[in-house]
């Protein structure tokens, strides 16, 4: 009797919150929302998040927060939303090294895939191959040549997970092997950089074009097969004298694991808002963020896209016996 007691209870309360639930998502969102960016501030992701972020703001008619929480190649940042209420007032904003290869190169608390409520998937942005100034390489053949001879001392920043496949597919690609140094996102690393304290980057397109522009660092070829409109002048590694190698970073937006869907659907709906916005636009292009196409700024395409990344990077991670720097 008592079990059959506790039973009607559940189902009157699952009843109960299902009938709220709408009512409840309609006056979503009443309150400030925070994103977390799981990098440094002041990098690509953190940049790309604000200038996203800001428009986003209209549709859902309250202010967004932006904290950025570095460490851990993202993983703690991440791990932040995933153990957040899922109630869409706490969201990720993330890239591919944080919210996938995370999950390959370290042991973590929570599931990049299952604890995430998949939002929308935003931009794709390329690699590029950048060194010191102090460099005697004008272009990527000398660069190879000067690595081959120097590759002992040679120190390569690590801007987060993707950097790290990146750097460790150079050395494979070119049979080479330098000294990796993680940093706790992209900034610091191109900080260094600047500062000459390390010597080359794989990085992300993004962080590197404001420096190219203001003549700070050398660049040496964009790791894709066309070459990018922010920076039309640098050839592509298939130009350049490294065919085949190329790398990326796509940026998405997710909310913790039982988020209601309507709250999904606004929050998706905020983001291609946010999108289509001319200025957004505009001050993506210019750093060398690629917004995706419309059909992809759902919860369903993020979704697929994110476990076909997972099932083509992750033995590839786990035959080279990659660990989280």
């Amino acid at each position: 009797m008592r079990l059959h007691r506790h039973i009607v209870a559940a189902a009157c309360l699952a009843a109960l919150t299902a009938a709220i639930s709408p009512a409840w998502a309609d006056s979503y969102p009443s309150r400030p929302v925070t994103v977390i960016v799981p990098f440094a501030a002041g990098g690509p992701t953190d940049v790309l998040t604000r200038i996203i972020t800001d428009k986003m703001k209209a549709p859902l008619g309250q202010p967004i927060v932006v904290e950025d929480a570095g460490g851990a190649g993202g993983s703690i940042g991440v791990g932040r939303v995933a153990h957040a209420a899922p109630d869409g007032y706490t969201l990720s904003i993330g890239n591919n090294g944080s919210n996938l290869l995370t999950g390959a190169l370290y042991s973590l608390n929570f599931d990049v895939i299952k604890d995430f409520a998949p939002v929308a998937l935003m931009t794709s942005n390329p690699q590029i191959v950048v060194s010191r100034k102090t460099i005697p390489a004008a272009n990527l053949k000398e660069l190879l040549a000067w690595l081959k001879d120097n590759q002992k001392t040679v120190s390569v920043g690590l801007g987060g997970p993707v950097a790290q496949v990146s750097a460790i597919n150079f050395e494979t690609m070119t049979s080479m092997q330098f000294q990796l140094v993680p940093y706790r996102g992209a900034a610091p690393a191109m900080q260094d950089l600047i500062a000459g304290h390390i010597d080359f980057m794989v990085d992300q397109l993004s962080n590197s074009v404001p420096q190219i522009k203001a003549d700070t660092i050398r660049a040496y070829a964009v790791a894709a097969s066309t070459r990018s409109p922010a920076v039309p002048d640098i050839p592509t590694t298939d130009e350049a004298g490294l065919p085949g190698f190329y790398g990326a970073l796509w940026h998405g937006l997710w909310a913790p694991k039982g988020t209601p869907p309507e709250v999904i659907a606004k929050l998706a709906a905020a983001a291609r808002q946010a999108l289509t916005d001319p200025t957004v636009k505009a001050r993506l292009a210019d750093l060398g963020q690629e917004i995706v196409p419309v059909a992809q700024q759902n919860p369903a395409a993020l979704a697929a896209y994110q476990q076909a990344e997972m099932d083509k990077w992750y033995p590839i991670v786990k035959a080279a016996g990659m660990k989280g720097e």
